[in-house]
């Protein structure tokens, strides 16, 4: 047995407080196809105007419910198998408030999260595919355009104009760059420095020829009191000869010899040591004189932040030979300037032309597939009661054409001009199912307000079937108030206006199979108790179905 299918990404549940008539509702929503019905003015488009407000649409305290404080509208995603939550505050009084996952957002942010959920279609002006870089990507989509070879030319071309930037053009800057270095790196090398240590070497060997003569005759009578007559060694014997026998002190007499052997060699060392010192002016001198060259290459050079700037406070020889390594690397670099410069140039050249290589083979696979996309949305318009709109993809002429436009010429003799500005709201929501029926890739949530506008007949089985089709691999919300749209509906969620003590509430509730027959006979002759127009909404579901294939 296959393991079951991942839950796919949905809205699973939307909740309305105090916004507009809406006290308060509740909808938990399943995958495919969601018909939202009612009477005209029920509070329909409210619902959708609560989805425009987690997508980042404009609040206005007017939407709060009369008499509440506040209205409030949160959406439950399922998304990559985790819940997401999305909210938005609106107060009589002062700013909105957005909430992501229970933590405060701006309605920007919000938005940008919600509309990788959710696309709407209709009178609001939140349909991703009226933006221009997403008419591109879909363009993209539909001719399979392999944007690699651009991508990667592109970048190209701008690590090597890096590249330029980094080794600079300014020549007599670098020719001052490199007679310091050059003055820099002779003077490191003229120390020839070798151990990072011998500044400590020279602090030592300093105080020994500093004080040659006394160092000897510190020697001198250290010898004498540790070895001459009557010192040390002499009396540590005497003790020795007189305790030798005596048998309680055998143990100490043992130790007693090793301070005697100890003090004769420690004896021996200070005599060696100090008739090897000698008193030698002319060293001490060349000392002091490499010692005073050391410190002021580490005051110049062993913090220096870089080749070329030294400053800063004394660092170490190691520093010094760390600085004297980089000030080479930086002048040979300086050198080679010119020949990297050509080098890089030859580069960018060959950068540019593969970028106009790669630019131009796109600008020609989306100014090919720009007609057939047309034409597929068009076959599309016509099954929507839109048979004489004509809907066109404009490329621009420079490559890669990233200049896309979708035009719309709705009615006979009328200018083509782009969706957002020449379509009405159902046009344009008709217009958004034909190209989202031609296009596989969309936010997994799709609402289509208005799409039944202005048509019937067999004009909006041809919506609801389109819009099934969609439910396939979207969840569909819709709201419409045709019977033959909403019989193709996996859902029917049913939006009802009520008075009562003076007041106007609007709710709204999932409908099952016998309820759902009676809405639809209502939305067919308004006579929703009639057994023959029941019989009508029975067979419309049932064709529903059988046109749907699910």
């Amino acid at each position: 047995m296959s393991p079951a299918p991942p839950p796919r990404d949905q809205l699973i549940e939307l909740a309305v407080t105090d916004f507009g008539i809406i006290e308060h509702v509740r909808l938990l929503l399943g995958p495919g196809m969601t018909a939202l019905t009612g009477e005209t003015g029920a509070g329909k488009t409210l619902l959708i105007g609560a989805i425009d407000l987690l997508l980042g649409g404009r609040a206005d305290p007017a939407m709060v419910r009369t008499g509440c404080e506040e209205a409030v509208v949160e959406g439950r995603f399922l998304v990559d198998g985790e819940e997401v939550v999305l909210a938005r505050v609106i107060p009589t009084d002062g700013r909105s408030r957005a909430y992501v996952n229970g933590r405060m957002a701006t309605a920007t942010v919000l938005g940008e999260q919600a509309r990788t959920l959710i696309d709407l279609h209709g009178q609001h002006a939140h349909q991703s595919l009226l933006a221009p870089a997403v008419q591109r990507a879909a363009l993209d989509q539909f001719a399979e355009v392999d944007l690699g070879p651009l991508r990667e030319a592109r970048a190209e071309r701008r690590r090597v104009a890096a590249a330029l930037d980094e080794l600079g053009g300014d020549a007599g800057a670098r020719a001052r760059e490199a007679d310091l270095l050059r003055f820099q790196i002779g003077e490191i090398d003229a120390a020839a420095l070798v151990d990072p240590d011998e500044d400590a070497a020279l602090d030592q060997l300093e105080d020994q020829l500093g004080d040659a003569l006394a160092h000897r005759e510190a020697a001198s009578r250290a010898v004498e009191a540790l070895g001459g007559d009557g010192g040390a060694v002499d009396r540590v014997g005497a003790v020795i000869a007189d305790l030798d026998g005596r048998s309680p002190y055998a143990s100490v007499l043992g130790r007693l010899h090793a301070v005697q052997a100890e003090l004769t060699d420690a004896a021996a060392e200070l005599r060696t040591t100090g008739e090897a010192i000698e008193d030698d002016p002319a060293r001490l001198a060349e000392v002091r004189e490499r010692r005073e060259l050391l410190v002021e290459l580490r005051r110049k050079y062993g913090s220096a932040p870089h080749a070329g700037s030294p400053e800063g406070g004394a660092g170490t020889l190691a520093d010094v030979m760390a600085y004297g390594t980089d000030a080479a690397e930086r002048l040979a670099t300086i050198d080679g300037h010119d020949e990297a410069a050509a080098r890089l140039e030859r580069e960018g050249a060959a950068a540019r032309a593969a970028e106009a290589a790669a630019a131009a083979v796109v600008g020609q696979q989306r100014r090919a597939a720009a007609p057939g996309l047309a034409a597929a949305v068009e076959a599309n318009l016509g099954e929507l009661a839109m048979a004489a709109a004509r809907f066109g993809v404009e490329v621009g002429t420079d490559d890669p054409g990233d200049d896309v436009r979708f035009t719309l010429a709705a009615n006979p003799g009328s200018a083509p001009g782009p969706l957002a500005k020449v379509a009405s709201g159902g046009e344009l929501a008709r217009a958004m199912l034909a190209l989202r029926l031609v296009l596989s890739v969309a936010p997994p949530v799709l609402v289509f307000d208005e799409v039944d506008a202005g048509i019937g007949g067999t004009a909006a089985l041809a919506v609801g079937r389109s819009l099934a089709a969609l439910g396939a691999d979207h969840q569909v919300l819709v709201v419409t108030h045709l019977p033959q749209v909403a019989a193709f509906a996996d859902a029917q969620v049913h939006v009802v206006k009520a008075v009562s003590d003076g007041t106007t509430v609007a709710t709204a509730a999932p409908l099952h199979a016998e309820e759902r027959v009676v809405e639809l006979s209502r939305m067919l002759s308004g006579t929703p108790d009639s057994e023959r127009v029941q019989d009508a909404a029975h067979e419309l579901l049932e064709l529903a179905a059988s046109q749907r294939g699910r």
